[in-house]
């Protein structure tokens, strides 16, 4: 996969491993309907090197597959954006809908229990706190990013109305029919072709949790060990289901996401998703502060919206994918040094240049 005219981004891709500023990454790109830079670099792990098919773990870059199984449901007539979540979710005490949960403005942005790293195994646990806990502002106000507990949210509603967990609903309604090599709660041999996550430096950890006693704060580091090497790299980790932070992918399988919701919800012939719920799934629902971030931030149904007209998510760490419909391309990073977005920022720059 060479095409010329976007070689200026394949070099820039090199260039990052060269200085140094990347260890172990891949970047995939379509454009104009079809795949147009698909390239890995650096290694998984010390002395093996990334391959096509090496997943990583990219935090929130995950967000949107949470939110896409939920939408799935919505498309087939399931469930409403507009119903109470204890509607499917029998004895969940916030006043919240199924649309604040996707948009990040239910009020729940925290676990509320202090719990142990083991826990991000106990589904039934986090649920069940979450069920209990009342919300922090009244549902719908205001946002803010449901960090560690988005996932727990649109994974319950989804298994609440289809049956199946959400990892497994994701492998064979979306990731199956449509060939993303990605997936929430791996196997053994999934487990196996999983990259090493690593500081870019290590103060990462401290700088990304924010400030003690923030909101910031309470919603990273609970479950503890969300930001820690020795739980990031365990079993424990990839085999769990913690939708928010914890989908590992490939760039390859992020890209044809994007790249399909980019052409109203078919690829490769596969229809998933109708033209009408993409469209409301990528248009702003809320515009405003977002209490978590600090910052404004407009909130789609699972991903962010910016200036450009794009809409995706990154994730901590510096993995993106995004979607451009004004530019017309879809875009995937991911990578293992655990650092900031300038390496996302110079290989958009690149690519911008390019078209």
């Amino acid at each position: 996969m060479h095409h010329a005219r976007f070689a200026a981004v394949r070099d820039r891709f090199h260039d990052l491993l060269a200085e140094g500023r990347e260890t172990g990454a891949g970047l995939a790109i379509w454009y104009d309907g079809e795949p147009v830079v698909d390239i890995v670099g650096g290694e998984r792990t010390p002395g093996h090197p990334w391959r096509a098919d090496t997943l990583v773990n990219v935090y929130s870059v995950g967000k949107p597959l949470a939110a896409l199984c939920l939408l799935l449901l919505v498309d087939r007539g399931r469930l409403g954006l507009d119903d109470p979540v204890a509607a499917h979710w029998p004895g969940f005490r916030a006043p919240a809908t199924v649309r604040q949960v996707l948009d990040h403005t239910a009020g729940l942005p925290a676990f509320p229990v202090p719990r142990p790293a083991a826990a991000v195994g106990d589904w039934d646990l986090l649920c069940g706190d979450l069920a209990g806990a009342e919300p922090e502002w009244e549902p719908g106000t205001v946002a803010g990013e449901h960090a560690w507990t988005y996932g727990h949210l649109v994974g319950e509603l989804v298994r609440r109305v289809d049956g199946r967990p959400v990892g497994r609903f994701l492998a064979e309604e979306i990731a199956g029919p449509w060939g993303l090599d990605l997936g929430f709660g791996l196997g053994e041999a999934d487990q196996r072709r999983c990259a090493d996550l690593t500081y870019g430096d290590p103060g990462w950890p401290t700088r990304t949790a924010g400030e003690p006693g923030s909101l910031r704060h309470r919603a990273v580091t609970n479950p503890a060990g969300g930001l820690d090497l020795a739980v990031l790299n365990s079993p424990l980790w990839r085999g769990a289901e913690v939708p928010a932070v914890n989908l590992h992918a490939t760039a390859t399988g992020l890209a044809r996401l994007y790249a399909g919701l980019l052409a109203g919800g078919t690829l490769d012939g596969v229809r998933l998703f109708s033209p009408d719920l993409v469209a409301e799934a990528t248009r702003v629902q809320y515009d405003g502060d977002d209490l978590l971030l600090g910052r404004r931030t407009r909130w789609t149904l699972g991903m962010q919206w910016e200036d450009d007209g794009s809409w995706g998510m990154g994730g901590l760490g510096g993995s993106c994918a995004w979607a451009d419909p004004v530019r017309g391309y879809a875009f995937a990073y991911v990578t293992a040094r655990l650092a900031d977005f300038d390496r996302v920022e110079t290989l958009g720059d690149a690519l911008h240049d390019c078209l």
